[in-house]
């Protein structure tokens, strides 16, 4: 039986090692800041990754030995800089929305849970400061307040802004503004993995390296991102006989002006797999939006002429977030719900998906897309039957064939900017310590499918990223 000095924790930390820092973070935060409870460590070595039914099939893929609660910026700072002392490897997690195992701490070690970190710090012309816990509906709210509005959130609009920022890319605003990598963030107050970590201030063009990798390079621990006026905002509900009518609209309501901040259509099996609501009637192919006021006219316009009726067109932000939760990968949670066990869903993109929409139907058995508007291409969640992970991989190449982007939702790595995220990672995570498992150099991930290993496709077969990440 192994001592107290080599007996490892759940993903090989050795338990002295843990003991010591349990003992400084309780020293640090208190006894509430600090949990070894195996319900705590379980809650916080999971995420959304159930979503997939191939990361599913080999859950649990870590666990925690601790949790730790910072309640601010320079808290999250002070632990860091504990662990990696302690050379205990360090996964930071915010509401664990993120559909993909990134979060999942798959060394064990320290969970650093942020959400106790949510203070909105400030708010000026054209910015907000808000710490890594703060939620993007806080932001929202603290905004508005101004006259102003954040420039998007995720589809789960109550995950933090550190997780949209660490493990996100796009959702409601992306029509108009991309993804949170191009403009979004103005600074970031990051936390390097060395013994004596702070707080590091970086801005501009110096801060995007640390957006969508996961805290693999340096975990954000308060982030400064862009506001513009704040619009008057219609939740817009409209239903069509077939789906060739409600996707003959979607790049058009894409250019309407001022840019709409979501448009979502569904086919009849996934509407009705949405939660009950009269703008969406049984049996018929829904369209959502959330548009400008002064477009609704247009809009209803445009849904008449391709034969279908607007069912309702509605006020208030509490609707544009019931929309936004209807949107991206949610369509496919709901159907998930509705019929366990059942499918699984690959992100894709391109305008193959209005122009060529029977061959994209084709590539998986009892194939349905969830489309959605997006910057310069439609984008959308292809769900199918799930058979095995083989199968769901054998649809990339035809997939690639009708000129369909698409985007592995069936593996944890870091895929965008890897290389730059391993270069600054030598530097500010010189042990390796940050998120251990994320980052992998694509060259070394090899298997059955070209750059699939363990069944988990890498970033070099991933195609085209959709912007659909949330965290």
């Amino acid at each position: 039986m192994p001592d107290t000095l080599t007996a490892t924790g759940a993903g090989g930390t050795t338990a002295s090692a843990t003991a010591a820092l349990e003992a400084e973070l309780r020293e640090l935060l208190g006894d509430r800041g600090v949990s070894v409870e195996l319900a705590a460590r379980e809650r916080a070595s999971l995420d959304g990754s159930r979503l997939s039914p191939v990361i599913s099939e080999q859950l649990p893929l870590g666990l925690a030995d601790l949790v730790a609660y910072p309640a601010d910026a320079e808290q999250v700072a002070a632990v860091v800089a504990a662990a990696v002392r302690h050379g205990v490897p360090v996964t930071p997690r915010g509401k664990g929305t993120g559909n993909y195992g990134q979060a999942i701490p798959m060394a064990g070690g320290l969970v650093l849970d942020l959400t106790r970190a949510r203070a909105v710090v400030e708010v000026g012309v054209g910015w907000i400061t808000a710490e890594a816990g703060a939620t993007m509906v806080a932001l929202e709210q603290a905004a508005a307040k101004t006259g102003q509005q954040i420039l998007m959130y995720p589809s789960t609009a109550q995950s933090t802004i550190g997780g949209f920022l660490a493990g996100g890319s796009g959702g409601t605003g992306s029509i108009k503004h991309g993804s949170n990598s191009s403009g979004f963030v103005t600074a970031l107050d990051v936390v390097h993995a060395v013994p004596d970590a702070r707080l590091v201030h970086v801005e501009g063009d110096d801060a995007q390296p640390y957006v969508h990798n996961y805290g693999t390079a340096g975990v954000i621990a308060r982030a400064t991102v862009a506001l513009e006026p704040l619009q008057d905002w219609r939740g817009f509900f409209a239903s069509f006989d077939r789906f060739e009518q409600a996707l003959s609209l979607i790049r058009p309501f894409a250019a309407l002006e001022p840019t709409p901040r979501l448009v979502s259509a569904d086919l009849p099996t996934l509407a009705d797999a949405l939660p009950d609501d009269p703008g969406i009637p049984a049996g018929r192919v829904s369209l959502r939006a959330i548009l400008d006021v002064a477009t609704v006219e247009e809009a209803t316009r445009m849904v008449e002429e391709a034969g279908g009726r607007v069912e309702d067109v509605r006020e208030g932000p509490q609707t544009a977030m019931k929309i936004s939760m209807m949107s991206y990968n949610h369509p496919i949670e709901w159907l998930q719900k509705a019929y366990p066990d059942t499918y699984f869903h690959v992100e894709v993109s391109g305008d193959a998906l209005v122009d060529r929409i029977d061959e994209v139907h084709g590539v998986y058995e009892g194939g349905m897309l969830h489309i959605e508007s997006q910057h310069g291409r439609p984008i959308g969640m292809l769900a199918g039957v799930y058979r095995s992970a083989a199968e769901v991989y054998a649809g990339f190449a035809k997939l690639r064939a009708l000129g369909v982007g698409y985007h592995n939702p069936h593996q944890w790595y870091v895929d965008f900017e890897p290389e730059r995220t391993r270069a600054l990672a030598a530097t500010t995570d010189p042990e390796g310590l940050l998120n251990p498992g994320k980052l992998v150099d694509p060259a070394t991930v090899g298997g059955p499918d070209p750059g699939v290993k363990g069944g988990h496709g890498a970033p070099a077969a991933v195609g085209v990223d959709t912007g659909a990440k949330v965290s």
